[in-house]
């Protein structure tokens, strides 16, 4: 029941981090991956990294806040690989200011990639599938900032909370459609965004401590999650948001 063979997934932000977590696991599970990323390089190296599974994978250079972008890679991934069955809009960025100090340009930078990007993304999957007719699955990442209070990053908190509530709607309208979404929220996972996170040693006993398993997430720790959400089997599971942190909001 956990195998994806004959099936296609899209991973936003896949050449690194948590995105290419999912994607390394959906591939060992069978599916042919395409991943986006604004990063030629790390593009590259996570597509050759991919292949070793031997699967099909192809890698678009697409800035997920723009729309045409989003319009001309989703085309050409679904001409490279025939179609797309499960979409993970994982990308995003950080921010840090305090909210009496942020600008509005600040605020919007956060937003155009967070929120927009999942948008524009879940919105070309969404016609795709529906035009298809065959169904699908659309994944948003959000994180544990959507549910605990993200000081001095609220624009990133927001906009993922925003990220949980798209999910809800989108359920319930695509439903009829045989697609089903859900979001992941990861909790403190070992990725380049919060790289200085793990140079701040107080900080870093701080997190750990209050995490029951007494450790951070690293990439991997999401990829059996990616490949139940990305499985047709499981259409009855949508709407939902499943934590993956270690236990660290319930302690």
């Amino acid at each position: 029941m956990f195998e994806l063979d004959g099936r296609v997934v899209l991973v936003t932000g896949g050449n690194g981090g948590i995105g290419l977590g999912m994607a390394e696991a959906c591939a060992q599970a069978g599916a042919d991956i395409a991943i986006w990323g604004t990063n030629p390089d790390k593009n590259a190296a996570a597509q050759a990294r991919l292949k070793e599974t031997g699967r099909q994978v192809v890698a678009q250079i697409c800035d997920v806040g723009d729309e045409q972008q989003v319009i001309d890679a989703f085309a050409a991934t679904v001409e490279q690989l025939g179609k797309v069955d499960a979409v993970f809009a994982n990308s995003g960025i950080g921010g840090f200011s305090n909210f009496t100090d942020m600008t509005l340009d600040e605020w919007r930078r956060v937003m155009r990639v967070n929120l927009e990007g999942a948008f524009l993304t879940l919105r070309q999957a969404a016609r795709h599938m529906v035009q298809r007719g065959e169904g699908g699955s659309l994944v948003t990442v959000s994180s544990v900032s959507a549910i605990d209070g993200a000081q001095r990053m609220v624009h990133y908190g927001a906009s993922k909370g925003a990220l949980t509530a798209l999910t809800r709607g989108l359920a319930v309208e695509l439903a009829r459609h045989n697609i089903r979404v859900n979001s992941i929220l990861p909790g403190w996972i070992n990725t380049d965004m919060n790289a200085m996170g793990r140079l701040n040693e107080k900080f870093m006993h701080n997190t750990t401590t209050r995490t029951p398993v007494r450790r951070w997430g690293e990439p991997e720790d999401l990829g059996p999650m990616a490949v139940f959400l990305a499985n047709p089997e499981f259409m009855f599971h949508t709407g939902q948001c499943e934590v993956i942190d270690g236990g660290y909001t319930i302690f």
